[in-house]
């Protein structure tokens, strides 16, 4: 199932449902969608039989949400507003969902949750590592490039692979340029704020965002889960949901 709800600046945002019990917030990562994260690979329907209603965003530029073009739709942190205003909107507690972030879905969700905007029973961060949220503007300099340089990048180029799987998504450039220069990096001393259990799940291929091990190790409660793949595949392989699943239900 499908709803639009207007976000906190009224841009329309796109969420999608399965499931009937527990609420739970999946994220998706950079340049992708709920349903190429979530509910292509058959994750959402492992969480609604594993007794969760999981609510898939599809964040502004992404999916089938909105892709406004003018700076102003950008301040500082706005995915996290974006996850924030979803929770508003939703009527969902402190401690009364869970919450799971795939990549870029992950650091948004660090970010709300050591800011104190939300505040999960449990988190689930898959994808990510120590790099992934200090070095987030070395991470964003790359795409900004796989953008700015879009016409000229052949294969072989490292970042060919983004680029293709960025037009295969059909995103707006203009729009996902203004959405990456409003991020910032994350201060890890602020882990220490994510007291409630998380579990960080990692591809046994994927270093792009550094090592999700040293991330679980620096939490206050935290496990690292290892399942199959690299960054690109991981989140096709059923290992992935699995472990969300087992986790989120422990």
């Amino acid at each position: 199932m499908r709803e639009d709800f207007a976000s906190f600046d009224g841009t329309r945002l796109a969420y999608h449902i399965e499931g009937e019990g527990r609420p739970v917030i999946l994220l998706h990562g950079l340049f992708s969608s709920a349903h190429m994260n979530w509910i292509k690979w058959g994750h959402g329907a492992r969480l609604a039989a594993a007794g969760f209603r999981a609510i898939m965003l599809d964040f502004r530029v992404h999916g089938e949400s909105e892709a406004p073009r003018g700076p102003s739709a950008y301040p500082p942190g706005v995915l996290v507003r974006d996850v924030a205003a979803l929770a508003e909107h939703l009527a969902l507690e402190p401690g009364g969902f869970d919450l799971v972030g795939f990549s870029l879905g992950a650091r948004t969700a660090t970010h709300a949750v050591a800011h104190g905007i939300l505040e999960p029973r449990r988190l689930a961060l898959c994808g990510m590592g120590v790099a992934g949220l200090a070095g987030w503007e070395r991470r964003a300099d790359f795409f900004k490039r796989v953008i700015d340089e879009f016409d000229t990048i052949r294969p072989g180029d490292p970042a060919f692979t983004a680029r293709t799987f960025l037009k295969s998504q059909g995103i707006d450039r203009i729009a996902a340029r203004l959405l990456l220069d409003a991020m910032d990096d994350f201060d890890l001393a602020l882990l220490a704020n994510v007291t409630m259990p998380v579990a960080a799940i990692c591809g046994d291929a994927d270093d792009d965002n550094g090592s999700a091990s040293e991330l679980a190790a620096l939490l206050p409660d935290a496990r690292y889960i290892e399942v199959p793949g690299t960054h690109m595949n991981s989140v096709t392989q059923p290992e992935l949901g699995e472990a969300i699943a087992a986790f989120l239900s422990a």
